[in-house]
């Protein structure tokens, strides 16, 4: 069904020194552009930057999911092997199921482009009626695991009964089964 309210997407940056203003986020603002590009259906962007702090982690994504009801939270940073690195943690104690799919999809992207992608450890998981990706913190490397698995978000949220999201088919092909 094909909503003319806008979907709510979540972006969220973990990051010690972007939250604390040491230097300009870059990853939030990213996957915004990132959105922007490839929806063709209405959205309210809903951003949050905050410390790498697993129960701060926690409460973002909950308050994001349950109260400002966001079909869709896409998180960068934290998910490497470092010990402040927990948004994978967090992103799994929230959720009632995980989609390990997507992790497993976007290290193989990276992989052919960097061998360290192997350090990375992108998660995705279920909330409610909400799918959250975790996703690593450099631009580049969001633009590239976003276009791996973006176009099975869509269906994705529509599974969930979450908004009917449209995209750009010249830039990413969102994946319907086809209705007999």
């Amino acid at each position: 069904m094909i909503s003319s309210i806008p979907a709510k997407l979540g972006i969220l940056t973990v990051s010690d020194r972007a939250s604390r203003g040491d230097y300009e986020d870059l990853g939030g603002p990213a996957i915004e552009a990132y959105y922007r590009e490839v929806l063709t259906s209405e959205f309210e962007p809903i951003y949050r930057c905050i410390p790498d702090d697993f129960a701060i982690i926690e409460q973002t994504l909950i308050e994001l999911c349950d109260v400002e009801g966001c079909c869709l939270v896409v998180t960068t940073g934290g998910t490497g092997p470092a010990a402040r690195d927990v948004t994978p943690e967090a992103t799994e104690s929230v959720c009632d199921k995980m989609m390990p799919g997507f992790g497993e999809l976007m290290r193989a992207v990276s992989l052919q482009k960097v061998p360290t992608a192997i350090l990375s450890r992108q998660t995705a998981g279920i909330r409610g009626n909400a799918l959250i990706v975790n996703l690593p913190g450099q631009p580049r490397a969001i633009r590239e695991c976003l276009d791996a698995v973006f176009p099975a978000i869509p269906y994705c949220i529509d599974l969930l009964e979450g908004p009917y999201l449209t995209t750009d088919e010249a830039r990413i092909q969102a994946f319907r089964p086809k209705k007999k």
